[in-house]
């Protein structure tokens, strides 16, 4: 496993396996593609927004789109690995790649209808940080409703 930072060199790996992400979620967010049959995408790299390329084997297996909203204080903005590369622990091996790296506050958050994706973050949540996290729902201004947690990485 290895954990590329996207650059420009390596961008179009990462919009491409955006869109097989935004295809995948499309039933939840109501999201169509485009007339071009591309997706328009939530969360830009950039600025204050790091991507993050998973490698398997030198295969492209995921992204990561994390925001820094301040000095170490982090946001899982989009998370995806491809249904290939799942059910072995390689998505919560990814994740705890990245908050290793980022020491600091961290919040995550799921759209109230993605249950699966809210139980792979209790658990990769759970197998990483000795302490309690705080788990609520937040009114997000652009999803509405969603169930966050929030902790802070060591």
């Amino acid at each position: 496993m290895k954990i590329t930072p996207v650059t420009e060199t390596n961008s179009h790996v990462y919009h491409n396996l955006i869109q097989s992400y935004e295809a995948e979620f499309s039933p939840i967010t109501g999201k169509k593609p485009n007339a071009s049959g591309l997706f328009e995408l939530d969360t830009h790299l950039g600025d204050d927004t790091l991507g993050f390329l998973l490698i398997i084997d030198d295969t492209p297996a995921g992204i990561a789109a994390i925001h820094c909203k301040e000095a170490h204080a982090y946001e899982v903005c989009e998370f995806y690995v491809l249904p290939y590369f799942r059910k072995n622990g390689i998505g919560m091996q990814f994740a705890h790649a990245i908050w290793k790296n980022y020491p600091g506050d961290w919040e995550i958050k799921q759209i109230q209808t993605a249950q699966y994706a809210t139980a792979f973050w209790r658990k990769t949540i759970k197998s990483f940080i000795e302490t309690a996290y705080i788990e609520d729902s937040y009114d997000d201004p652009y999803w509405g409703i969603v169930t966050r947690q929030r902790f802070t990485v060591k």
